[in-house]
């Protein structure tokens, strides 16, 4: 399979600071080696912004775009499109330069289903999740080519363990599936069964720091009680039997939260697994 494996070298739109390192890490580390021995064939793409908006809603916005973008022109020359992000709201462009309407599968310490209106932070990747499901920042996100919203019913949310009291208030009362990490291996294919009865194709949503920080230390913002590497494999797995995975990405990984290097080694094989669900079904829908 074709896969165009995308960087996004960006945290809140400031290129190689903080988790906006972790893209060039994870490739200089190995991933394309991986997925090329894995019989993958890859075309490694960096993006860059194309404004100097210096206010890091507007740069984060920009880089959402460069996405969007990106990810249409992959999708549009038979490329497999997987993205490494710094930042989660990334997550925004792929399914939009995907072009049809998909399941999201998130894997993530957090929920990121913040909203303007009720952040105390005022940390905007804190809100990807929300803006990918139609809450927050509009005139923005219409700005993205093909923007989407996914309806919330269409979201499984894996591995959540770091909310804050009105995300928890808000996913109590939406149709997002939450699975918490101590039941992700047995929910999942439930969850992921219904899910298929509403839609066939699926983003896949990786943020490293799903995984407990006892396999390593993906971000400052690693919480414990997370997902063993070896069980988001079987998680993975999961979604590939279910759904055709069409695009996904990989993000919130910050070299500088774990220097043992130990992440980098796990990313690549969890992306190759991916990449491997991935064709599997892509092989048969074209049949």
């Amino acid at each position: 399979m074709r896969v165009a494996l995308i960087q996004v070298p960006y945290h809140l739109g400031h290129e190689g600071v903080g988790m906006g390192a972790g893209p060039d890490r994870l490739v200089d580390a190995g991933a394309v080696e991986e997925l090329t021995s894995a019989g993958h064939d890859v075309d490694v793409v960096r993006i860059g912004r194309r404004n100097g908006e210096t206010n890091e809603i507007g740069a984060s916005f920009e880089v959402v775009r460069r996405v969007a973008e990106t990810v249409a022109e992959a999708t549009g020359r038979g490329a497999f499109p997987l993205v490494l992000s710094g930042n989660c709201m990334s997550s925004i462009g792929v399914v939009a330069g995907l072009g049809r309407d998909v399941g999201v599968v998130w894997l993530d310490a957090h929920p990121d289903f913040n909203t303007t209106e009720e952040s105390l932070s005022g940390f905007a990747d804190g809100m990807g999740l929300s803006i990918l499901s139609g809450t927050g920042w509009r005139a923005l996100r219409e700005t993205v080519p093909g923007y989407r919203a996914v309806p919330e019913s269409n979201v499984v949310l894996v591995g959540i363990r770091d909310i804050n009291p009105p995300e928890q208030e808000r996913l109590e009362v939406s149709a997002v599936e939450v699975i918490a990490p101590a039941e992700a291996t047995e929910r999942i294919g439930p969850a992921l069964d219904r899910l298929r009865g509403r839609v066939a194709d699926a983003y896949l949503h990786l943020d490293l720091d799903v995984l407990d920080p006892s396999e390593g230390r993906a971000n400052e913002y690693a919480a414990p009680g997370g997902i063993a590497a070896a069980n988001v494999e079987r998680i993975i797995d999961a979604v590939g039997a279910r759904l055709a995975i069409r695009g996904a990405a990989v993000t919130a990984y910050d070299p500088a939260a774990d220097p043992e290097g130990r992440i980098p080694k796990t990313a690549a094989r969890l992306m190759a697994r991916i990449a491997a669900d991935a064709q599997a079904k892509l092989e048969v829908v074209r049949q």
